[in-house]
């Protein structure tokens, strides 16, 4: 039989294969839209949106459906995927055991802005709006790693800081602001401004970079937002490739349903979130999201799952990549890998780490490891080496720079960031070409070809680098040695020499 084209009508007869679950719940008018998301990706499909399923299926929540929210013009495509199908789309959990399918309905609108920016400054303020979340990547925050300010002489926040631009802005600030500000003048409550992007201390980036850009537009309305508004802080994991079309054509096959952009995902997900919200938010509590008290405890879970699952993803993804591998499970299939990975976790990462009560670190590095080896995922290594000079700095350089501090070792953490310096200069190891997404290529690029096996050169960019790091000369020799190991024999063959 032909595979069934998934839109509301065609929800009983997905239904009735029994191979797929389907939304029991209302949704269009019949609901309200509390929340309001920037970044409608495969991640915000296969995390928040899904827990807020979660709660309109199991607890029949109905004020805190998803309007979703297109910013750039490349999300013209998920417009059009998603509003072919009623907002509608098919989450397929991928393990060992198997596959399961079933359609999620929480995003119950979606606003492309470039083509309606009025509609979505005035979605964001309406008082429906609760909680305006973000995923938008480290590069859609604007935030300078090194300074910790506002990148305000960008040229994307210089235009939305022009007040002649007001009505027609460019960047999440520039609709954050002009939602708050109509919200202000009209005398509601700001709404909640939560970030669900992989990064340390989210939530208190969001509220500086917004109050900075406040501040260059109207103090008084800067003044509102940081005594009125809430910026939880939160920690997000849940592996999420990118869909293929083999994906597509496995839904179609498996499960007999035509979706223009399913989402395929591991069964594993969290999502620890401080609890600091100011108009309101859902029971996130009720399906298994970590609510807690403050945000020293969200650091520690974030600590844990930065440094140990994408620290060791930036060795998977780099090294991998330089070795000529596609897929993550591939890269941990070579015993090279698997050995070295573990290694760095355990004498490299975790002894620097927090012990937080109930919470193994063993038993959470071997799921890791399990979790990377899960060869139903697919996970491309393109997309976890996407963006480098936002998730080295995060995710790596913070364990060098504490292993500096006390002396504890670091090798292969060296040999991690040597690989994405390596990688940043365009070639595998056997001198194919590499297609590079990152926003600061062209100036990392020239810096990496200027320095060749000596690091300095990059480590000058200020932005990304901090002192303690360029004036340290244990980590300039570990660094440059495992530069020349790379160049000279590949990371393959220089491997060997980083495992105990």
């Amino acid at each position: 039989m032909a595979p069934i084209k998934l839109t509301s009508k065609n929800l009983s007869q997905i239904s009735a294969n029994g191979k797929t679950k389907i939304p029991a719940y209302p949704r269009d008018a019949a609901v309200k839209e509390g929340i309001v998301h920037i970044g409608v990706g495969g991640f915000h499909r296969a995390h928040l949106a899904v827990y807020v399923h979660k709660l309109m299926e199991q607890h029949g929540v109905t004020d805190y459906a998803i309007c979703g929210v297109g910013l750039q013009p490349f999300d013209a495509g998920m417009r059009d995927a998603l509003e072919s199908q009623d907002r509608l789309y098919t989450l397929i959990e991928r393990s060992a055991k198997g596959n399961f399918s079933q359609v999620i309905g929480s995003i119950n609108s979606y606003i492309f802005a470039p083509d309606n920016r009025e509609a979505t400054i005035a979605k964001m303020a309406h008082p429906d709006t609760h909680i305006v979340s973000l995923t938008i990547t480290e590069s859609g925050y604007y935030y300078n790693e090194n300074t910790h300010e506002l990148q305000s002489e960008h040229p994307d926040i210089q235009f939305d800081l022009d007040p002649a631009n007001s009505k027609a802005p460019r960047t999440t600030f520039g609709f954050l602001y002009a939602a708050l500000e109509r919200r202000y003048q009209q005398g509601l409550n700001p709404f909640t401004v939560l970030s669900c992007d992989n990064m340390q201390k989210n939530g208190s980036i969001s509220r500086h970079m917004l109050v900075s850009f406040a501040r260059l537009r109207d103090p008084k309305v800067a003044e509102w937002i940081a005594e009125k508004g809430a910026f939880p802080n939160a920690m997000v994991d849940r592996i999420t490739p990118q869909t293929s079309a083999a994906d597509k054509a496995s839904l179609a096959d498996e499960f007999g349903i035509e979706d223009s952009w399913p989402v395929v995902t591991e069964p594993f997900m969290q999502w620890v979130v401080e609890d600091h919200f100011v108009d309101g938010r859902p029971p996130f509590e009720k399906v298994g999201v970590q609510v807690v008290k403050d945000v020293h405890t969200v650091e520690q879970f974030e600590k844990h799952k930065l440094r140990l699952l994408n620290g060791s993803h930036s060795i998977i993804s780099y090294g991998g990549f330089l070795a000529g591998y596609k897929y993550v499970h591939k890269v941990m299939e070579n015993p090279l890998f698997e050995k070295f990975i573990w290694q760095m976790m355990q004498q490299e990462v975790k002894p620097l780490l927090p012990a937080i009560p109930g919470v193994d670190l063993d038993e959470y590095c071997k799921t890791l490891i399990e979790r990377f080896s899960n060869p139903t995922i697919m996970d491309q290594l393109p997309r976890i080496c996407l963006n480098g000079s936002g998730k080295i700095p995060q995710f790596i350089m913070p364990s060098i720079a504490e292993a500096i501090w006390v002396t504890s070792p670091f090798r292969r953490l060296c040999f991690t960031t040597a690989a994405w310096f390596i990688y940043v200069k365009g070639f595998q190891d056997d001198g194919t070409p590499i297609d590079i997404e990152e926003p600061m290529l062209e100036e990392l690029q020239a810096l990496a070809h200027e320095g060749g096996t000596n690091p300095i050169k990059l480590l000058s960019v200020k932005s990304l680098f901090g002192d303690d790091l360029r004036g340290d000369k244990r980590f300039i020799q570990e660094i440059t040695t495992a530069m020349e190991d790379i160049t000279r024999d590949g990371v393959l063959k220089s491997l060997p020499k980083y495992i105990d």
